[in-house]
């Protein structure tokens, strides 16, 4: 490898800024090509005879001034990451800058860039340094006083963080202003700025002490019509937080934007929340119970970002799960109260299991508070968010809700208006607890996801029960010794009469709550006066980050299935087996899978449970999850066929049935994405997924006819899904009718690529390589990456990991081309190589090959090189 490895920041090098802003102003004249930027800081140097250091790049530098004096070019110096002024006033004084940048010509969409003729910004986490030389980091904070002026006609919109302060037109000529003041100190990576021709969708919303705030989206004009459930959604946050966490909203006005440029889903600035458009637009032609969903879920986590994120934000960036992990959490819970709990739970599982686990076991395993870096953007991870929501979550199961609220408003109390640490959050957890909480901070340390191995017997003469746990982490890059973790671990004993069993441990006596707490290597308990031999369920409600293993019988696997009163448990117990069979199949066996399938009819026949828990008790575990069980020379060909084999059995062996499903749950009125609504669609096709498995002929039919009928996007979507799965001429045609529908509309578009990237077969490489080339695809366009290339990483997986490499080959080829477009999105898309040493040595020969390639070309940004070289050398760099 020829590529210079970049520096590394370090969390142990930290230290606090040498100067102190006490105020700032910010002048903006936008133009396309060169927009003029004068920012006017006052400082206060806190280390003496400390030279000032600014971060700016991709700018260019006008003129510098000193409490009015301009500086001459010998007084400071300018590179390609700094202005430095060396020689500065022993007090305080005010620095004025002045410089242009390129907004049309600004690819990366980080700093100020226009979107579809919109100017707007994303300064998090480090492009606010893309506009004005600036202490760009986390613990400088200010406030700012803004100033826009743009052309009248073609900007009439013009927003800022903050409170609106006065406006209107310059004299003389085409243009106007608008000036924003925000009362609350703020960093950087918080500041916003938006101007453009925007249609506005306004409301408001009254606090609980009364307080009227104004609340606007604006979006492109033709699309005002669907910010509906947008606005309903961000209401009902802000009445959420209230009553939850006692968390009012602190401006006079609220304001989300929505644009289709974005690499992220959406950004938190004060007051001025900038989203991706996909997260804000919703009508039921155009959007599916999904997309409903995450608008409700996404919308809330950005609102509640206001207190945590931004009133009490991160003292570096290190500290990022403190906001991420903690907003995260937030908007579960949220979404749990408004929803299913149970149903949530799940999906908050197998996202973690799908994103956060395999990142936990390979190459890119880092821990939730990350020690070093090269390129920040490299980890807004799920380990920082899903993991980092999991630790907060077991704080809370350990201390109890009333202490967790307690210690939550004295986090609030202690450090509103500063720039806080992990461990300024813990120890509120552990004052407002009274728990000691040293060797459960090692959730924030260590790498990697625990395994609790589980061993048990039954004594029926001494009427006791026995269980000893085991917990190992396995090393990971730079991590080779690992500590016990502090663990939390829901429980119950189940008797044959399917209820759950009285806890009465030795030594502790009858159980307050079902939980035990596993804080060394390996531990024992002893349960007594138990009357029969009782079915162990642990982990309930997945009270812990880990993965159980044990033995476990196929009669006790099943028997959770059907009696577990703890529903994630009745879930994990129902992906276990279908997993053991879908792996024993690989290994060449036959596998009975009447057992199974019978304890499936059981569950669809409960009127108990809700359709949307039997939708997922239908759903059985994806290809990478297989992959991550069999864990060494792993045969994606294989694994598809494998996991099509329980498919094709359950969908004939449950066709009356599922044939009954899809008849009860037809649309009977107009489209609502109320839960109970959503959960009987989500039954619907997924009962039709399994069914096409095992009757493909008879589904091509009932498919064709569901579209054709289809009144809302949730049933092309929803029929289109399953078609993917049927290897026939009708499932092209039917993709191709889609696009010629909705051709005008991009986000749909998107669907279509997404749709398109997950036909398996072979040539599928192929397939995404002359997508590419379709007159709708642009690299430029984050979104439309991450369905096409994202959607064949991450959803094609036998696609992908093709025996010839060519799937590698496809991607290698567009990360390369996209890290000269786009660094941020190029390195997202190679994290998709993630998992490529789990696989056979055809395999890994192939993605070596190709990462090698990546990560040896000239002048790549640090962003994929330090995703793609720490993938090669499985250490930290």
């Amino acid at each position: 490898m020829t590529q210079q490895t970049p520096a590394t920041t370090y969390l142990k090098d930290y230290r606090p800024a040498s100067f102190q802003i006490e105020k700032l102003s910010l002048d903006f004249a936008l133009e396309p090509k060169s927009t003029r930027v004068r920012s006017r800081i006052h400082l206060r140097p806190v280390e003496k005879n400390a030279a000032l250091v600014l971060n700016g790049e991709a700018i260019k530098l006008i003129r510098v001034s000193i409490d009015g004096k301009a500086l001459d070019t010998n007084e400071y110096s300018v590179d390609e990451n700094n202005l430095t002024i060396p020689a500065l006033p022993a007090s305080g004084f005010v620095l004025e800058i002045e410089t242009v940048c390129d907004p049309a010509g600004n690819t990366a969409l980080s700093g100020l860039y226009q979107s579809n003729g919109v100017y707007c910004t994303q300064c998090e986490a480090e492009g606010f340094r893309r506009i004005t030389y600036f202490y760009d980091r986390p613990d400088v904070m200010a406030r700012y006083r803004v100033r826009i002026e743009a052309p009248k006609a073609t900007c009439p919109v013009l927003l800022s963080n903050g409170n609106f302060v006065e406006g209107g037109d310059v004299a003389g000529t085409d243009r106007h202003f608008a000036m924003w003041e925000d009362p609350h100190p703020k960093p950087s990576y918080l500041f916003a700025l938006v101007a453009g021709d925007l249609a506005g969708v306004h409301d408001s919303f009254t606090t609980l002490s009364g307080r009227k705030v104004q609340l606007g989206i604006y979006v492109e004009k033709g699309k005002a019509d669907r910010c509906a459930w947008a606005m309903e959604s961000l209401k009902a946050s802000m009445r959420w937080d209230e009553t939850t966490f006692g968390r009012e909203y602190d401006l006079d006005v609220f304001n989300i934007v929505a644009v289709s440029d974005f690499n992220m889903g959406a950004m938190e600035n004060k007051g001025l929340n900038v989203f991706n458009d996909k997260y804000i637009l919703a009508l039921p032609a155009t959007a599916t119970d999904t997309d409903y969903i995450n608008i409700e879920a996404i919308i809330a986590h950005e609102y509640f970002h206001n207190w945590t994120g931004n009133r009490i934000t991160c003292r570096d960036w290190f500290q990022l799960c403190l906001k991420e992990g903690l907003t995260v959490f937030r908007d579960q819970e949220f979404s749990s109260d408004l929803r299913s709990r149970a149903v949530k739970r799940i999906a908050d599982v197998k996202t973690l299991r799908a994103r956060q686990f395999p990142e936990d076991g390979g190459p890119l395993a880092h821990p939730v508070r990350p020690t070093s870096y090269i390129e920040i953007n490299n980890f807004y991870t799920p380990t920082v968010y899903e993991k980092g929501a999991e630790v907060c979550r077991m704080m809370k199961t350990l201390i109890g809700d009333v202490a967790f609220r307690k210690a939550m408003d004295l986090y609030f109390e202690r450090h509103d208006g500063e720039a806080a640490t992990i461990e300024d959050f813990v120890r509120c957890m552990a004052d407002a607890s009274g728990r000691d909480l040293s060797q459960f901070f090692r959730w924030y340390e260590q790498a990697g996801t625990p395994r609790v191995e589980v061993a048990t017997s039954y004594d029926a003469k001494a009427r006791t029960f026995d269980m000893t746990l085991t917990q190992s982490t396995a090393p990971t890059p730079g991590q080779g010794e690992k500590l016990p973790l502090h663990i939390p671990l829901g429980l119950g004993l189940i008797g044959p009469d399917g209820e759950d069993m009285p806890l009465d441990m030795e030594g502790v006596g009858a159980l307050n709550s079902p939980l035990i707490e596993l804080t060394e290597e390996e531990q024992s308990f002893r349960f007594r006066n138990v009357i029969s031999r009782p079915v162990l369920s642990i982990n309930r409600g997945f009270s812990a980050p880990v993965s159980v293993g044990g033995i476990v019988s196929e009669a006790d696997q099943l028997f959770l299935m059907g009696n577990d009163k703890d529903t994630f448990n009745r879930w994990e117990a129902g992906q276990a087996l279908a997993k053991d069979i879908i792996t024993r199949h690989y290994r060449g066996d036959q596998p009975d899978t009447n057992g199974f399938a019978l304890a499936l009819r059981e569950a669809l026949g409960n009127s108990k449970l809700e359709d949307a828990f039997k939708a997922l008790m239908l759903g059985l575990p994806q290809e990478a999850d297989i992959a991550a069980a069999i864990a060494t020379e792993v045969d994606a060909d294989l694994i598809f066929r494998s996991r099509e084999f329980l498919r094709r059995a359950l969908g004939q062996k449950l066709k009356d049935q599922l044939l009954a499903i899809w008849s009860k749950t037809a649309e009977v009125s107009a489209y609502a994405p109320a839960p109970a609504d959503t959960g009987r669609r989500a039954l619907r096709y997924s009962a039709l997924s399994l069914l096409a498995a095992g009757a493909p002929e008879l589904c091509i039919g009932l498919i064709q006819r569901e579209i054709a009928a289809a009144s809302s996007m949730t049933t092309e979507i929803g029929s289109l899904g399953v078609m993917l799965g049927i290897n026939a001429a009708e499932t092209i045609i039917e993709l191709d009718k889609f696009y010629e529908r909705h051709a005008a509309d991009h986000l749909l578009v998107d669907k279509w690529f997404a749709l398109n990237a997950q036909v398996p077969g072979p040539g599928a490489a192929g397939r995404i390589e002359k997508l590419m080339q379709h007159p709708a695809f642009r690299l430029t366009t984050p979104n439309r990456v991450y369905a096409l290339i994202g959607g064949f990483t991450s959803g094609n997986f036998a696609g992908f990991h093709d025996g010839s490499g060519e799937g590698y080959r496809v991607v290698a080829d567009t990360i390369l081309k996209l890290d000269g477009i786009n660094p941020q999105v190029a390195a997202r898309v190679a994290t998709g190589f993630r998992s490529w040493r789990v696989m056979d040595q055809m395999r890994r020969d192939a993605a070596n090959r190709h990462l090698e390639r990546i990560v040896s070309t000239p002048k790549l940004s640090r962003d994929t090189f330090e995703i793609t070289h720490k993938m090669l050398n499985h250490q930290a760099l």
